[in-house]
């Protein structure tokens, strides 16, 4: 009877006060995601979280158990900075590993700071259920229509998929491109409209549009560039501040770039793809490593097999999975003499000791390339 209580007074705090709700920022996906808050919750404010930052590390650092992951750290210091901006309802997406329990931690040591907040959980372990992605929704909207929330959230979907498509053509052309700089401003200018992309129509011209323009990016030649795939944890492979912008340092040094990993893959691939990879990295793992770590090790030995020159594994402090990845990875980088570099990412990581041993990794695979050409 008391939880009954309580819960009521929660309904009807969040039918009567004014919403501000703010959610953990991931690389470019806060797009999207504001997109759809924005559409589906009316009289309310959508607060973008601040971007990742030294400060967003601290906070989480603080107030975090010592030995959880890294993600944990920043996603728990970017909601107090967004309680600290406002906010009053937070949401958590959820998902596999201990992700999966994040959200009930982080809300309780939030509480026990002394934040006054709504907490939601969108999805379970088992990844995305419309129906209960819907419910979530209600609960911060009542009046919300299943129509007006299927439709905003296709687009959506819709919009995940194309910003990963054009992201992942920029990062197979930028090594090659003649004018240096070019494929910044464009992908600049693709963020910048994506934001004010309103309804379907409007997403197929935008996605239209930019494709041609990818495709008419002057390109050299390619011949001697350096091919490296990046594995590991989801969150270090696509939040950008969190590996100290990797990939923006690869194509500084004219490196074509490849990862399996985004919200793409995540949300509609990775579990289908599960006792395929299994199957196709037999010789290695015969089952789940759990979280990433079975992509990890097939996508690196299906890169082997593609000629990639090199494979770079990312990965949080704390990560299970991809701390079992890491002597698996070993044996395929003997068994095909393609060298793998290992980076671990929490407060102590040196940006300078990163780009150190990133730019003698690029030597290396450089002069092993040379030697191989002669």
């Amino acid at each position: 009877m008391v939880n009954k209580f309580k819960k009521d007074i929660q309904d009807d705090k969040l039918i009567n006060e004014k919403k501000v709700i703010s959610f953990p920022h991931l690389g470019n996906y806060y797009i999207p995601i504001y997109s759809l808050l924005s559409r589906l919750v009316s009289n309310s404010e959508i607060l973008i979280p601040p971007k990742m930052t030294k400060k967003t590390m601290e906070l989480g650092e603080k107030y975090s158990p010592d030995f959880v992951c890294t993600p944990f750290k920043y996603n728990l210091g970017n909601f107090i900075e967004s309680l600290d901006k406002g906010a009053n309802i937070l949401i958590q997406a959820g998902g596999g590993c201990r992700f999966g329990y994040y959200a009930e931690l982080q809300e309780q040591i939030l509480r026990d700071l002394g934040y006054d907040f709504t907490f939601i959980t969108l999805l379970d372990a088992k990844g995305v259920n419309l129906a209960k992605v819907y419910n979530k929704f209600r609960i911060i909207n009542p009046k919300l229509k299943r129509i007006k929330f299927s439709y905003h959230f296709l687009l959506t979907i819709k919009m995940i998929d194309i910003l990963d498509d054009l992201e992942e053509s920029i990062r197979k052309k930028v090594a090659y491109e003649v004018n240096k700089g070019e494929f910044d401003k464009i992908h600049s200018k693709l963020l910048l409209e994506l934001k004010s992309v309103k309804n379907l129509i409007q997403l197929y011209k935008f996605k239209n549009k930019y494709k041609w323009i990818l495709e008419s990016v002057k390109l050299e030649d390619k011949g001697s560039h350096l091919k490296v795939g990046i594995v590991g944890e989801l969150y270090t492979t696509m939040e950008p501040f969190s590996s100290f912008f990797l990939e923006k340092e690869l194509a500084k040094m004219d490196v074509e770039v490849k990862r399996y990993t985004t919200a793409t893959y995540l949300l509609f691939k990775k579990g289908k793809e599960e006792k395929k990879l299994i199957k196709s990295a037999n010789k290695y793992i015969k089952y789940a490593l759990g979280a990433d770590g079975t992509e990890s090790v097939a996508h690196s030995k299906e890169m082997c097999e593609m000629g990639y020159d090199g494979i770079i594994h990312v990965k949080p402090f704390g990560c299970t999975p991809e701390i079992n990845a890491m002597p698996i990875l070993q044996k395929i980088s003997r068994d095909y003499n393609v060298p793998i570099i290992h980076f671990t990412f929490d407060m102590q990581t040196s940006e300078t000791g990163v780009t150190t041993r990133l730019e003698a990794f690029y030597d290396m695979l450089k002069m092993k390339k040379e030697a191989q050409n002669v």
